[in-house]
């Protein structure tokens, strides 16, 4: 027999982070814990991570859902919850990890028993033109080969003096360049914006306008001459052929995808079936999960045996994340044997 409750965490940002769609300053993640009442100890933790203005899920009805799905734990075929990407993620990730012992240990694999490492991006927040050169400065001097800022926030010609620093520092072929536009451009002057961003040897592009405007991303996508990513076009799509429908039609060059905003990994898996399926190349994000949800996104993109950089290196932005052995080292994220994880924050 299984029981199950959930709590809530608010994160704190270190520091206001800044996106087109405003500044971050904290981050709430509700945590869905599950055990057997003949193994009272051993606990499965999933976490359901929202992002305001973005996941489809954040409904006045969350915490009732959640009352419903604990309440029915064992009856889950009661409760609908297909609405609620991330708590069927937060489901998905708690039962697994139960399943495997309740040590965090989801999936075992190269990554999570042997401290195999996989390769991330360094994440450049928006904000003034002097605290994006900080961050480029360090993220390079820390040893990362791939950078991703978010664009869309300032200036366009200052984050264009942005990326021509990077450039005459560091060639292609030494640094990779990701930019993230989280749908900031207008349709009638997208292409303009990309054929600039493109003299510079980008490697893409995320979502250069926003979501639900297949026509135009497809047009885009087709004209483009820098690579486009799909990433917010992603969310709220919940069928199979739906999925199929959308890669079909707009045929972006990758798509990218965040288990939390997309219905987990047996939602991620119908995105990258479709995409492989045209031949479009993906990469897994983290969707500013605690360190809980990010492992579970880590140990699963490493099944997938991806060798192009994931995005996955947010577990260091907030001053109330949770313990654990998830380390970036040198442009890599690790799960160190030696590690330890503190759950005090979810007593």
């Amino acid at each position: 027999m299984l029981r199950a409750h959930w709590k809530k965490h608010t994160l704190e940002f270190k520091r206001p982070s800044g996106t087109s769609r405003g500044v971050l300053r904290k981050k709430e993640s509700w945590f869905i814990i599950v055990h057997d009442t003949n193994h009272p100890d051993v606990r499965g933790i999933g976490e359901c991570g929202l992002l305001k203005g973005l996941s489809v899920d954040d409904y006045d009805s969350y915490e009732a859902k959640l009352d419903e799905l604990v309440g029915h734990i064992n009856e889950l075929e009661r409760v609908d919850i297909s609405d609620y990407p991330s708590i069927i993620f937060g489901l998905e990730m708690a039962l697994k990890d139960l399943d495997e012992g309740g040590r965090r240990i989801l999936f075992p694999n190269e990554f999570s028993l042997d401290e195999s490492p996989i390769p991330i991006n360094g994440l450049i927040w928006m904000g003034e033109k002097s605290f994006m050169m900080e961050q480029i400065k360090t993220k390079l001097e820390t040893g990362f080969d791939c950078v991703k800022l978010k664009i869309g926030g300032i200036s366009f010609e200052d984050e264009l003096d942005l990326l021509k620093y990077i450039r005459q520092q560091f060639r292609k072929e030494d640094i990779e360049i990701r930019v993230d536009a989280n749908g900031a451009f207008k349709p009638d002057e997208a292409l303009d914006k990309l054929q600039k961003l493109s003299e510079l040897d980008l490697h893409s592009i995320e979502q250069p306008i926003r979501q639900g405007q297949l026509e135009e991303m497809a047009r885009l996508c087709q004209e483009t001459p820098l690579d486009i990513a799909l990433d917010e076009e992603l969310i709220g799509i919940k069928n199979a052929d739906e999925k199929k429908k959308v890669i079909e039609t707009i045929n972006p060059q990758y798509i990218i995808l965040k288990p939390s905003l997309v219905g987990g990994f047996k939602g991620s898996m119908e995105w990258i079936d479709a995409a492989k399926n045209q031949g479009i190349d993906y990469w897994i994000t983290s969707a500013l999960e605690s360190n809980i949800g990010l492992n579970a996104i880590s140990q699963w993109t490493s099944t997938l045996n991806n060798p192009m950089h994931q995005g996955l290196g947010t577990g260091q932005l907030y001053t109330n994340n949770i313990n654990s052995p998830l380390e970036v080292e040198n442009g890599h994220i690790y799960y160190r044997k030696d590690g330890a994880w503190d759950y005090s924050l979810l007593e």
